[in-house]
């Protein structure tokens, strides 16, 4: 004698897997529409400045996102501004601009801010507070003559985030030295600094704290 499945049976066994997949189709198109704003920026956002996945790496996942970056230029000087900001309200953002200081006058003007880690490529510069980075590098502007400068002529950057970040402590310090870092190496070329630099790939990696 053969046994003949109701009808009803079969819909109640595959219900579940249906309704696991719909679930499943919910919850990824959730993710693609409100998660995923970083990800649909310019893969070098600000003008072409900063890597995309550096800004991705410091800033939590949102539903839009928009990034602006734009030069200045004068006469022997000139001012970079970037900010990438998320709809959550989170915002990391740079500013370079030329300045006159001898690496320890430099690091001077931050000693007050808190504990401070640095490294160094050669003579560029760059440290870390708890939310916050900056870089110095050797630079003469065009139009200037180094012997001018009181102390050196340098371009100086100055970044910060603001708001929820994805990741802490001596990994969140390190990601605003990249993006400090990617600020001063796109700013530098652009500037046509008088200096022939090679810049590394990356900063070296800034230690524990």
């Amino acid at each position: 004698m053969s046994i003949q499945m109701q009808p009803g049976r079969r819909k109640h066994v595959t219900t579940p897997g249906l309704g696991c997949l719909l679930v499943a189709g919910a919850v990824f198109g959730y993710l693609e529409i409100f998660t995923k704003g970083i990800d649909r920026l310019p893969d070098k956002p600000c003008s072409g400045a900063v890597d995309r996945e550096t800004a991705a790496r410091a800033l939590p996942s949102a539903r839009s996102a928009e990034e602006r970056g734009k030069l200045r230029r004068g006469r022997g000087s000139y001012f970079f501004a970037c900010y990438v900001r998320s709809s959550g309200g989170s915002v990391i953002s740079g500013e370079v601009q030329p300045g006159d200081a001898s690496p320890n006058s430099w690091r001077e003007s931050y000693a007050s801010d808190g504990k401070v880690s640095e490294v160094a490529a050669g003579d560029l510069k760059a440290l870390t507070l708890e939310d916050s980075s900056a870089v110095y590098v050797p630079c003469t502007p065009p139009g200037r003559k180094p012997g001018e400068a009181q102390q050196t002529y340098v371009l100086t950057v100055d970044a910060r985030i603001i708001g929820e970040t994805r990741v802490q402590g001596d990994e969140l310090r390190q990601v605003l030295a990249d993006f400090a870092y990617q600020l001063a190496r796109h700013t530098y070329r652009a500037v046509d600094c008088q200096e022939s630099r090679t810049f590394p790939k990356e900063l070296p990696r800034l230690p524990a704290t």
